[in-house]
């Protein structure tokens, strides 16, 4: 029994698990290749070079990773939001026209029209169902800013180390958050995730891609937004 529930797990949790591995293999990719940039540089410079592990644990290392994670965060925040209000005819990503806004207290299984195995905050009306019912924009939102909060505090450090190196005073948090390197690295990952939504949203109107619940059936003409008659 054992041996069932533990392909059980793994066949119910495929996707999350193949995620998370892929994203471990790419830190350590990340962890490697970058180590062996900065030892380059520090061997060209005519600095000490350093171990793996100083480097996963530096300012630099956690500066590239919160920029990226932030800009990933905003994509999914910015998304989840305009998809209330805003929608795109015969996109698999939008809902229908028509159907914009947040929608009734029936058609989302809350308060009085909640079913049995509903979420308890579900049925639980007032507050807790008010505070459910926009909990993953909050969680998506307050991780964007948290990982942006930790992009600025460990972008300041790495900035002033090069700094220093170039005998400059090192910036205050304030003038780093109005410098252009924090700016630089903030608008190039966030343009990167806009043209990434627009493009899913645009493409997944004229192209498929069969058995994927990103992508429309095969043979649904362009502009019907879903197959939910």
């Amino acid at each position: 029994m054992s041996g069932q529930r533990r392909r059980g797990f793994l066949r119910d949790n495929a996707l999350s698990l193949a995620f998370l591995l892929l994203l471990l293999g790419s830190l350590l990719g990340q962890a490697f290749s970058g180590v062996a940039e900065y030892n380059e540089e520090a061997r060209t410079a005519g600095l000490q070079e350093v171990s793996l592990w100083r480097y996963v644990t530096s300012s630099r290392f956690a500066v590239d990773t919160a920029e990226n994670w932030q800009s990933e965060y905003l994509q999914f925040t910015v998304f989840i939001f305009l998809t209330i209000w805003l929608v795109q005819r015969g996109s698999s990503e939008s809902k229908k026209p028509g159907d914009e806004g947040r929608e009734s207290d029936k058609k989302q299984l809350v308060g009085r029209y909640a079913r049995d195995d509903s979420p308890a905050w579900a049925r639980a009306g007032g507050w807790r169902t008010a505070v459910y019912s926009h909990s993953l924009l909050i969680t998506m939102t307050s991780i964007f800013v948290l990982a942006w909060l930790a992009q600025a505090l460990a972008g300041r450090v790495a900035h002033n180390e090069e700094r220093m190196r170039e005998l400059l005073e090192p910036l205050s948090l304030g003038q780093y958050l109005a410098s252009p390197d924090f700016w630089g690295r903030t608008f190039q990952n966030w343009q990167s995730e806009m043209l990434a939504i627009a493009s899913m949203a645009v493409f997944s109107i004229y192209l498929r891609q069969r058995g994927s619940p990103e992508s429309k059936p095969v043979g649904l003409p362009h502009d019907e937004t879903s197959s939910d008659e």
